[in-house]
C-alpha cells in the first residue's frame, strides 16, 4: 500500500510493506528512530537521462535530501521515521506550506 501526502509530516510510522510518497524541500533530514527503510530520491537528470537513487537506512541513520521534490519511503521492518524540514529565515515568511519552495512549485503545477 502506498500513501501519498503533499507535505511530509514530522513523524512517520509504517509497517513492513507500506510506503509513503511525500514532497520535501532541499535540505530536509530524515532520521530513522526505529527500523529499516528504503528511500527513493526525487528524480534528477544525468546527461539526458532521468534517474532516481535508492538509499537503505537503518535505525539511528540520518539522511539529508540534497534536492527537493517527491520521495518514496518504504518500510522494510516496522519503522518510525522523523522528518526535519530545513529552517526558514524570518525574512522568508512563515513556515507554512505556502512558504516552502517545493510546495509553491506543486501549487503552480496543480493549480490549487
Amino acid at each position: 500500500m502506498i500513501t501519498t501526502l503533499s507535505q511530509a509530516p514530522d513523524s512517520i510510522v509504517l509497517e513492513p510493506g507500506q510506503s509513503l510518497r511525500t514532497c520535501v524541500d532541499a535540505g530536509t533530514w530524515l532520521q530513522v528512530a526505529e527500523g529499516r527503510v528504503r528511500v527513493v530520491s526525487p528524480p534528477g537528470w544525468f546527461g539526458g537521462t532521468v534517474f532516481m537513487s535508492e538509499t537503505a537506512l537503518d535505525e539511528g541513520d540520518m539522511h539529508r535530501m540534497e534536492h527537493g521534490g517527491w520521495i518514496e519511503v518504504s518500510a522494510l521492518t516496522p519503522v518510525h521515521l522523523r522528518v526535519h524540514s530545513p529552517q526558514m529565515s524570518p525574512a522568508a515568511g512563515s513556515a507554512s506550506a505556502e512558504g516552502r519552495p517545493v510546495m509553491r512549485f506543486v501549487r503552480l503545477l496543480t493549480g490549487w
